[in-house]
């Protein structure tokens, strides 16, 4: 995307020689004649670059430079002056200015003194962006499993990954993985060498959230000192992943639905556009058709991000990948740990697999982790094992008597139950043991109707 200047110059032909200019480079020029004009311009959009002339008609050029710095105090200013103003020019630099530039100038000097700032400001974008996401995605050749289930959700991964601008919705429970298929699609993609940035849904309350994604203009509300750019903005040109998109509040889903169709949006307090180039990928554990049917989530919405779909299998349905990856989270946490790497005695494979991992593979990596510190480096047995993953094989050989087999459903709705009644009804401590989050407990207790383990008079919804 072009990137935009201003410039701010009295003197038409100036004024439009520079806009040639800047124009052939290929920039997108924009022109004021007047310093009125110039802060009405940059109220209406951004601009990555202001040319401006300290001799204006209406008001002196460090006024217009402490407004724009006022309202943007990452406003990249290069102040255009006759020779004898240099002392002024000088002072323009202790405002707050990038540099500045001595009429009459040479269009070369001028050319190389316009790539400079685009440089800087391109560096300090990068910046704030690696402050969001310091890691870099993994690429999905990383991802361990060799289940029919997992392969094809991997071909799909790919296939949705090289269509650089398509909405992805991902759908799993929670523990599936779904950030690293997130990231696998920023890998995968024609934008992998652009940023990377996440945002969780659920995290936040809803103003919050709306300034943490959108950004916000100075004296927005209370605590708005300055202006703040949203990690939507720090995204352009790369991926902006959403968390539990499920969570987000009903107000807020218009104005997302807006950023993802027109790739524009306003700060909060603001009223100009801000012009992104962003992909959007979304993650829920929570049945979005339901939410559309029951008026708790956006239809047209749901429909946009679902251009791409990816259903990521839970852990039981791909149970011969369960120990290759035990062996790896062994492995792994053996060498942060500073432990020799065990084996997996012969009689925990059963165990292993026969658990029908409610927590999905983030509760399987926790419980090999566990059992590393308790076997302190020997091979893991069944008794460094959680006692609910040694009591699975024999509950699981006393099913198997029966011809009315329970559903995998039933399994995990049994299992969450004894966990909450060990915990005492503790959904902290039930989730951390169960290796889910607590607000995914929370509504699958909701979902199941266990008024006993809410507060009481609420849905704890």
């Amino acid at each position: 995307m072009p990137e935009r200047i201003l410039v701010v110059e009295d003197d038409t032909t100036i004024r439009v020689a520079l806009g040639e200019v800047l124009g052939k480079l290929g920039h997108d020029v924009v022109q004021a004649e007047t310093g009125r004009e110039a802060l009405e311009r940059s109220r209406q959009q951004n601009f990555d670059l202001v040319l401006l002339d300290l001799r204006l008609p209406d008001m002196h050029g460090l006024d217009v430079l402490r407004s724009l710095r006022e309202a943007d105090a990452e406003a990249l200013v290069v102040v255009m002056t006759a020779f004898p103003e240099v002392r002024t020019a000088i002072d323009s630099v202790k405002a707050g200015a990038y540099d500045y530039i001595n009429k009459p100038f040479d269009l070369d000097d001028l050319r190389e003194l316009v790539r400079r700032a685009l440089e800087t400001r391109r560096l300090r974008l990068e910046v704030a962006r690696l402050r969001i996401s310091a890691a870099r995605p993994a690429n999905i050749e990383g991802m361990i499993g060799t289940s029919s289930a997992f392969l094809a959700m991997l071909e799909v991964t790919r296939k949705i990954a090289s269509a650089g601008r398509v909405p992805v919705l991902i759908r799993g429970e929670s523990g599936t993985g779904k950030e690293r298929i997130a990231q696998a699609i920023h890998s995968l993609s024609p934008r992998a060498g652009g940023p990377w940035v996440t945002l969780n849904c659920s995290a936040l309350a809803e103003g919050l959230l709306e300034s943490e994604m959108f950004g916000h203009e100075k004296g927005a509300f209370t605590d708005a000192k300055s202006m703040k750019r949203g990690l939507l903005e720090l995204a352009d040109g790369g991926t902006l992943f959403l968390d539990e998109i499920g969570d987000m509040a009903p107000a807020l889903q218009p104005k997302l639905l807006r950023a993802i169709e027109t790739q524009t949006f306003r700060r909060v307090g603001g009223q100009k556009e801000v012009q992104v180039d962003v992909r959007f990928v979304a993650a829920t554990n929570r049945d979005l058709d339901a939410m559309v049917r029951a008026g708790a989530f956006r239809e047209d919405l749901y429909y946009r991000l679902n251009v791409g779909s990816i259903d990521v299998p839970p852990l039981r349905a791909r149970r011969e990948d369960v120990l290759p990856l035990a062996r790896r989270f062994i492995a792994e946490a053996a060498r942060v740990m500073g432990l020799p790497e065990p084996g997996l005695a012969a009689d925990t494979h059963s165990l292993l697999a026969a658990y029908a991992w409610p927590g999905n593979v983030r509760e399987l990596r926790n419980v090999m982790e566990r059992a590393l510190i308790l076997s302190a480096g020997a091979p893991i047995r069944p008794a460094h094992l959680p006692r609910e993953v040694s009591a699975a094989s024999s509950e699981r050989e006393g099913a198997g008597a029966d011809p009315g087999l329970v559903a995998l459903d039933e399994v995990e709705k049994r299992h969450i139950r004894r966990v909450l009644e060990a915990c005492a009804g503790n959904k902290t401590q039930a989730a951390k043991l169960l290796g889910i989050s607590r607000l995914t407990l929370r509504n699958k207790v909701a979902d199941y109707g266990w008024s006993e383990f809410q507060p009481e008079g609420s849905a704890e919804r």
